[in-house]
């Protein structure tokens, strides 16, 4: 019955900096398919997968803190080439949690988006 997920929505509070952390230094591509809604946002494509950023200021999401707690809420994305994503992270000085070796069977590292949302790469060991 289940097909996979289709997106997963983040909060943000600027999005001009958000699209700059996104596609400028995670190199997501925007998709043109976002409709003209009356709120600004973006969309990125991620395989079969999209990540929507919401600008909303009566939202609940927001962490409130861009502290790496990998066991706070947070969305996992799956990558090929894990060297070079964390790179890529350190040569905009984007805070990274490494952790190639854990209790998973693959390589995790955590970041946060400018607003706080905690994302884990991975990619097999």
């Amino acid at each position: 019955m289940y097909e996979g997920i289709h997106h997963v929505s983040l909060l943000v509070t600027d999005i001009k900096r958000a699209k700059h952390f996104y596609g400028h230094i995670l190199g997501m591509k925007e998709s043109p398919a976002r409709p003209d809604f009356d709120f600004p946002g973006a969309w990125y494509d991620l395989g079969h997968t999209q990540i929507h950023l919401i600008v909303h200021e009566k939202g609940k999401t927001l962490r409130g803190t861009t502290e790496l707690d990998t066991r706070d809420g947070h969305l996992a994305i799956r990558v090929n080439d894990i060297e070079a994503l964390i790179t890529t992270l350190k040569s905009h000085n984007v805070e990274l949690l490494d952790k190639p070796d854990n209790a998973t069977e693959w390589h995790q590292v955590f970041v946060t988006d400018p607003d706080g949302n905690l994302i884990e790469f991975n990619a097999v060991k």
